[in-house]
Order: structure tokens, then C-alpha cells, then sequence
């Protein structure tokens, strides 16, 4: 009776299992993974949970420790709080606001496209330029946005998002380091449209993707944040409409979380595609989140999702 019982358990678990995954199938998620080692990231059983929807265009999350997380939407022009149940509460009105992060003060830091600047978001719903241009010329429009493991910002500079009738000032696309005293250094303009970015756990490695070019650099990086012997980490090639590289996230082993065509490509140290976490709409950013920062929120198109992992995240701004 006891064997006939937890036969009848054991089907109906796997009944319900393939029922959540022909579920999920339905609204477009699934997993494609190419390595075991994706399944020691991303569980089999893994479930997608929708968050909150009815934005514009999401992009930027970043998890506050408080509960919540903040994301940009660049069709509102707005920044929210948007919390697990769904609850939504706005923080600033702004002009195209994109990548955030939060420095090691706990600043919310943000890309402003169309301030064409990096600006710190304040409190009190305002915020303040901490820079705008370079040698003189206005930045073409801020993307993204980290903090590095010396304390300073680093971010990306395409023209992506540059105002329909401003004019370029700066005859290329940049990445920049910007200290606490202002200063902004150029790291490198060897890219066609530099978007997401991200520093390797010990900091040794730095990653850019290059929206144009569909691939992931990876850089040597100095004590000073100087880069060298830049070289191709990995390409993610699709189809037209299909999404390019754009955020980045890295875990606590060094893996990579790449937004791309259909989804988020995981990517190991090395640059081996691990396989791909395909998702219901075309994601543009990602964060880790939640208590033991285990847990990806993913902003994507209208909405914003969670799906809880088998790994933990880097979050640099939380090192000492």
C-alpha cells in the first residue's frame, strides 16, 4: 500500500511538473542548455514568475536591500519602485533614463539618455549631474552603467540613444572611468556600440558587449581601471528582431548572463555557451536580487520577471 502510494505521489509530481513546463512553453519560456554545468546554474525545475507589466520599455533593474527594485522605463520616461508583489511607485519622471547601478554609498546612480549625462538620483526625487561631458563635448548617450571594484564608475557611451536632431560631438563610442573627484578617463573606443558591462569577481577581467558587432569583449584590467589586450570572449549571433547583446551580470564563480536574441545566454569563464534561458518577451537587462542574491530579475519589453537560481550573484557595490 505504501510503495502503491508514493507511486501515485511520485506520477502525480511528475504529472504537474510537466504541466508547469508545458505551462511556461506556452508563454514562450523554456531552457535550451548546451552544458551539464547549466543545469548546476539554471534547475530543470526552474519557474519564471512575472513581477509586474504594462510598462513602456523596461530596462536598468537594480535590487535595493530594502525589498524592491528599481527600474527605468524609456517609453514612460520614468524611474520606479517595483516591488515582489507587483506594486509600482515612481521615483522620478526623467528623459529617457536607462542602466542603473548603486555606487559603494548606496547612491542610485543612472544613465540619463537624454540629459546625455550620468546623474545620481536623490531622494528627495531630484537628481545631480556627475558627468556630462568629455574635453569639452557633450557625451552621445549614456547606456549602462557599473560600479568597478576601485570604487569608480564605469560606463558605456553609444549612440544608441543620441536625440533625434542633436549632433554627435564626440566622433566615436566610448567607455569611460569616472572617480569620486569627477574626473572621466576614456578606456577605449575600439567598439561599434558599447552597451552592457561587467567586472570578473577577482577583477582581473573586464566585459563589454558591443550591440553592433553581436559579440562580448573581455579586457585586462590594471589596478589604475586601465584596459589592455581586449580580445572577442564569445558572439551571439540571431535573426533580425531577435535581440542583441546588451545587459550583463556575472556570479560569484565568474559565469556570465547575457541578454540576447530570445533570452539570456549563460556563458562560463572561459566564453563556452552553457546554454540559453529563453524568454516570453525580449529581455534588455538583469539584476540579482532577493535576500541571498540568488534570485535574476530580468526586465524585458513590457514587464519584469524573476527567476529564482542555483547559483549566487557578484554584486560588486556590496564589496569591500
Amino acid at each position: 500500500m505504501k510503495i502503491r502510494s508514493a507511486l501515485c505521489l511520485a506520477s502525480l509530481a511528475a504529472f504537474l511538473s510537466s504541466a508547469i513546463a508545458s505551462a511556461q512553453e506556452k508563454r514562450g519560456f523554456r531552457l535550451e542548455p548546451l552544458s551539464p554545468k547549466f543545469a548546476g546554474l539554471i534547475g530543470s525545475d526552474a519557474k519564471l514568475e512575472t513581477i509586474a507589466t504594462g510598462f513602456g520599455f523596461t530596462e536598468g533593474p537594480m535590487w535595493d536591500p530594502s525589498g524592491f527594485l528599481y527600474v527605468s522605463d524609456e517609453t514612460l520616461n520614468k524611474i520606479f519602485r517595483v516591488y515582489p508583489d507587483g506594486k509600482k511607485e515612481e521615483v522620478i519622471a526623467l528623459g529617457d533614463p536607462d542602466g542603473n547601478t548603486f555606487d559603494r554609498r548606496h547612491r542610485l546612480i543612472d544613465c540619463a539618455s537624454v540629459l546625455r549625462a550620468i546623474i545620481e538620483v536623490t531622494p528627495d526625487g531630484k537628481y545631480k549631474v556627475l558627468a556630462d561631458r568629455y574635453e569639452g563635448k557633450r557625451l552621445n548617450s549614456p547606456n549602462d552603467v557599473i560600479v568597478g571594484p576601485d570604487g569608480a564608475l564605469y560606463f558605456t557611451d553609444p549612440t544608441l540613444d543620441l536625440v533625434a536632431g542633436e549632433k554627435q560631438e564626440i566622433p566615436f563610442q566610448g567607455v569611460y572611468r569616472l572617480d569620486d573627484a569627477g574626473n572621466l578617463r576614456l578606456l577605449t573606443r575600439d567598439m561599434g556600440q558599447p552597451n552592457g558591462l561587467a567586472f570578473s569577481p577577482d577583477g582581473k577581467n573586464f566585459y563589454v558587449d558591443d550591440d553592433e558587432k553581436r559579440n562580448i569583449r573581455v579586457y585586462d584590467v590594471a589596478a589604475d581601471g586601465t584596459l589592455s589586450h581586449g580580445r572577442i570572449f564569445g558572439e551571439e549571433p540571431g535573426g533580425k528582431g531577435d535581440g542583441v547583446p546588451d545587459g550583463i551580470k556575472v556570479d560569484d564563480k565568474g559565469n556570465l548572463f547575457v541578454t540576447g536574441p530570445k533570452g539570456i545566454w549563460v556563458w562560463d569563464a572561459n566564453g563556452n555557451h552553457l546554454g540559453t534561458i529563453v524568454m516570453p518577451e525580449q529581455p534588455a537587462n538583469l539584476t540579482w536580487g532577493d535576500a541571498q542574491y540568488d534570485t535574476l530579475y530580468i526586465t524585458a519589453t513590457t514587464s519584469v520577471y524573476r527567476l529564482r537560481t542555483k547559483t549566487k550573484g557578484f554584486v560588486p557595490y556590496l564589496q569591500h
